[in-house]
């Protein structure tokens, strides 16, 4: 399974095509339509809007490469950016917020893959009822109200640079280099791959793939934890409905990516530049003044007109 890491991760030419196109496409239409769009100040903005993504599309990956999927994530966004907010807000300390926001993160994933991998219960019904959960302690913990009154600290991790690179690209980039080192030079990475392609051969290294699936759930909310951070520091509060959706676009920019829902194929640099083009169209779609149903519309369009692509050079 290593040799089939590592064979994705040098040959990207057979798994690129798709997204590239599509991306390349959007650019040019979209700058022919709106003259700021290909301006410095606009794709910086594109960049920047589309890390949160990013990290929930980066364990995603992980996910549906092990067969699953997780509907709850949006929701959980919502709840870990409801919890930094009211932590950071009664503590004053964006740290201890954003170590409630990941635990809370972690316990969602656990319980996801517990349910997954030891229940036996599948995937979607799994996160469809934490999803549920998860909207509902939304409402309850906030009182359906907006937190508002961030500490500057929290609202620096959006606003603020380093060496003139926004500090939210910077945990982007820093979390892909993770997750792209964890899966394609570590064994974890290589079982992974089994996890999705060949579950006997874990079996015979002794290695339990109930245990391995629970651990990628649960990397799964740690990650949605941080992302709760970097919500709540965008929007300057905590809002009862603000992550819903995202786990849609995270999906999406799987798919777009080239990663296989069965046989355990996954491509993280496809995940990355699928949450691009998805940034793209929706930031695209803003500058039109579009409204938000025609967006999500477009995001499925998209998904399928990308693995439409794939299709075709697949056949010739």
């Amino acid at each position: 399974m290593r040799e089939q890491a590592m064979q994705l991760n040098t040959n990207p030419l057979q798994r690129i095509p798709g997204v590239a196109v599509m991306l390349v496409l959007l650019c040019v239409v979209f700058s022919l339509m709106t003259p700021g769009f290909l301006t410095v100040p606009n794709i910086s903005n594109v960049l920047v809007q589309s890390t949160i993504l990013l990290m929930l599309a980066l364990p995603m990956t992980l996910i549906i490469m092990t067969e699953g999927l997780d509907l709850s994530m949006g929701a959980v966004l919502t709840l870990t950016s409801l919890i930094v907010a009211i932590v950071a807000l009664a503590t004053g300390s964006m740290v201890l917020g954003l170590l409630a926001a990941m635990a809370i993160g972690i316990a969602f994933g656990t319980v996801n893959g517990w349910l997954v991998a030891v229940v036996g219960i599948p995937p979607f019904v799994v996160t469809l009822g934490t999803l549920g959960m998860a909207q509902g302690l939304s409402l309850i913990v906030s009182d359906g109200q907006s937190v508002v009154g961030m500490p500057a600290a929290v609202r620096g991790v959006y606003s603020g640079t380093l060496a003139g690179v926004p500090l939210p690209i910077i945990l982007a980039l820093g979390s892909y280099l993770a997750f792209h080192g964890l899966l394609y030079h570590t064994r974890f990475g290589t079982y992974i791959f089994a996890l999705g392609g060949n579950r006997e051969a874990l079996k015979f290294a002794g290695i339990s793939a109930r245990g391995l699936l629970i651990l990628v759930y649960a990397l799964g909310g740690a990650m949605v934890g941080l992302a709760g951070l970097l919500m709540t520091a965008r929007m300057n509060s905590g809002h009862p409905t603000a992550g819903l959706g995202l786990e849609f676009d995270a999906i999406a920019a799987v798919a777009v990516g080239g990663t296989s829902f069965e046989r355990g194929n996954g491509w993280l640099l496809g995940t990355l530049l699928g949450v691009v083009t998805v940034g793209v169209l929706r930031n695209g779609l803003n500058l039109l003044a579009l409204p938000s149903s025609i967006q999500v519309a477009s995001v499925g369009l998209l998904v399928i007109a990308a693995l439409f692509v794939d299709g075709l050079r697949s056949r010739s």
